[in-house]
């Protein structure tokens, strides 16, 4: 500083020198004369500023930090020349600067995050201390030292652009170990369920055009609607298109939309973040991105409110959604299979479904065929749910006999499948010999008496079926399965044995299988 003008003399030559502004002049001449030496040296910069806020002297830190040369800032207004604005460019109020500040109230003032203006322009953040001047208890100035903390702020800047990708990074991880528990919880659902080893049993034509539309739509993405009455197998062709698809390597995850109550059912569906409502704890997934990459089974979808049903429409169209309480948009890969017991035309036109939506789940419709309309499948039914059962129970195999399958056949079963399973399950329990007995079918009519298709006294198509598939049986077990020959079921057909060999096979009677499970 010994080749910088004295503040003194430079000081009188801009402005009219008085003894109170001599009295100040001194002071600070004094400052830095005794404090030469400390001022050369110092890394921080450091300045001093009169009552009116005029510089008095720069060290040769503060002119490297802020690009001006000491001779540029004393006798000028500092303030004006590098503390201006604040570090978001809006004004700073003299009265409200800190340096300043301590010139009023006579205390130091410490500012750990503000900035100075340099020459050329650009801003330099720093933390400073201002601190108060007195001559004989009067306040005649104030000096401020100051340090560049930009590097200081880039790190930090990068601490904590690294910390938040640490936390979206242990945010995925969670959300991945969620999503993958969800799934194991759904995977070890189907196994104690018994879904993965089950099949669509059965022969009859209805049977056979389920499963020739499954082999058709199974390898496509289409959108498919499965509808029929409560407890014909609705999730299991469900399942079934999902196994024969090129998605079965993940799983598929149902909802039940009977069972979740409206106000859950948009959280349910596309997921929530933490404090998004009352209750909230936490973030989590939807079901649409647990189901991402694989398949989701909307069963009941007809109970779908109408706020919804919009929002559905858009992740089946665009593949899009927003989690309650975020204006992230996810994206989705998600095949979707619904399922319903309700006529969905008749909703719409009664206004309590969307038919634009009901156009895009209605891509590729699957009637599933109430049991009423497949008898013949009754016997595979039966033995199946029975071994299922014997097995599940840890009881020893059951048999039934041909009198009790035509028992069952001539029930008209309101319950379909799941009302037969049912049964089996209780009277499996209640069996106390080797022998399966069914005796408690309300409304029991008469094997003779089949169920017709109206009140007319002419047989259906289905009826004259279920008459040959029943006639075919009792001869097969009254001859213990012999089909040629004098006393052979042909015979007592009246039909050649090379024509109950091909009824047999279109039926799909196995005849071995037929006399361990029914007999006489």
């Amino acid at each position: 500083m010994s080749n910088l003008p004295c503040p003194v003399h430079h000081s009188a030559a801009q402005h009219q020198s008085t003894p109170a502004m001599s009295a100040i002049t001194q002071v600070f001449q004094q400052f830095e004369q005794q404090n030469q030496l400390i001022l050369n040296a110092a890394g921080e910069g450091i300045y001093g500023v009169d009552a009116q806020g005029r510089a008095t002297f720069v060290n040769p830190a503060a002119e490297r930090i802020l690009g001006w040369k000491a001779e540029e800032l004393i006798g000028n207004n500092i303030h004006l020349a590098i503390h201006h604005s604040h570090n978001d460019g809006s004004d700073y109020c003299v009265q409200d600067c800190p340096i300043f500040a301590a010139f009023h109230d006579g205390t130091v003032r410490r500012v750990d995050d503000e900035v100075f203006w340099c020459r050329d322009g650009h801003p330099v953040p720093v933390e400073y201390t201002s601190t108060p001047i007195f001559d004989q208890g009067k306040r005649v100035g104030a000096v401020v030292i100051f340090r560049d903390v930009s590097e200081r702020k880039s790190a930090q800047a990068k601490l904590h652009s690294t910390m938040e990708e640490l936390r979206l990074a242990l945010e995925q991880v969670g959300q991945l170990k969620h999503k993958l528990e969800l799934e194991n919880a759904y995977l070890q659902q189907e196994i104690s369920e018994g879904f993965s080893s089950h099949h669509i049993v059965g022969k009859s034509p209805a049977v056979q055009q389920i499963n020739h539309q499954i082999q058709l739509v199974a390898p496509t993405v289409a959108t498919v609607l499965i509808t029929g009455e409560s407890g014909t197998g609705k999730e299991l062709i469900a399942r079934a298109i999902h196994r024969a698809s090129e998605r079965n390597q993940r799983p598929l995850i149902r909802v039940n939309c009977a069972a979740i109550p409206p106000e859950l059912f948009e959280s349910e569906f596309f997921g929530h973040v933490r404090g998004a409502f009352s209750g909230a704890v936490s973030a989590r997934m939807g079901r649409f991105e647990v189901a991402d990459g694989g398949t989701l089974f909307l069963d009941e979808v007809g109970e779908l409110p109408l706020a919804l049903q919009g929002k559905l429409l858009r992740v089946l169209q665009d593949g899009e959604f927003e989690r309650v309480g975020e204006s992230i948009t996810r994206k989705v890969d998600v095949r979707v299979i619904t399922a319903t017991n309700r006529d969905l035309k008749q909703r719409v036109e009664q206004g309590l479904f969307r038919e634009d939506l009901y156009f895009r789940l209605n891509v590729f419709p699957i009637r599933s065929a109430p049991l009423r309309e497949r008898l013949e499948d009754i016997p595979l039914l039966v033995a199946h749910f029975l071994q299922a059962t014997c097995q599940r129970f840890h009881k020893t195999a059951l048999k039934i006999s041909l009198a009790q399958i035509q028992r069952l056949q001539a029930y008209h079963w309101p319950g379909n499948i799941r009302e037969l399973e049912n049964r089996i399950e209780r009277q499996v329990i209640l069996s106390q010999g080797d022998k399966l007995v069914l005796d408690d079918l309300p409304q029991y009519q008469q094997a003779s008496q089949l169920p017709l298709q109206s009140e007319s006294e002419t047989l259906t198509e289905q009826d004259c079926r279920q008459m040959q598939y029943q006639a075919t049986l009792d001869a097969l077990v009254r001859t213990g399965g012999k089909i040629y020959g004098v006393d052979g079921a042909a015979q007592l057909l009246g039909i050649k044995p090379t024509t109950l060999a091909s009824r047999l096979k279109k039926l799909g009677i196995n005849r071995q299988q037929l006399l361990a499970a029914y007999p006489q």
